[in-house]
């Protein structure tokens, strides 16, 4: 499942789950999506990545302006992580400020430059349907 949450669109409904640490996962997106929203992070995109993947619950793709506005609003994150409880997120690229990756353990967040973002194109390849070889039937 694929959710947009941005300005003035619906919120992200979370889904149901029964597996453990699923109310935890359900507050950092919470706390995560919240954060961004503060920072005025652009085109926020949530997928669902729970039993598609043991990297975690969600990943979040979102897009800051320039290099300043990236690292930016990766540095309220992380701040605002620390302070809901969630401490100890691995961060790589914050120096650079074209691509962030802030890995909290049950969500991942992507913070891009725009044009970083287009090249990857990461939201598209994990929230494709996926795809099976008709050949091996």
């Amino acid at each position: 499942m694929t959710t947009v949450h941005a300005k003035g669109r619906t919120p992200v409904h979370l889904p149901q789950s029964q597996e453990r640490g699923a109310d935890a996962a359900a507050r950092a997106l919470e706390t995560v999506l919240a954060s961004l929203e503060d920072s005025k992070a652009e085109d926020i995109v949530t997928i669902d990545i729970a039993g598609k993947s043991a990297l975690g619950d969600y990943m979040v793709v979102v897009s800051g302006r320039s290099n300043r506005h990236v690292t930016a609003i990766a540095d309220r994150l992380i701040s605002d992580l620390k302070d809901d409880g969630f401490s100890g997120a691995r961060v790589e690229g914050l120096e650079t400020g074209d691509w962030v990756l802030i890995d909290t353990g049950d969500v991942i967040i992507h913070v891009f430059r725009p044009e970083v973002r287009e090249f990857y194109n990461i939201e598209k390849m994990w929230a494709a349907p996926d795809i099976q070889d008709e050949t091996l039937h």
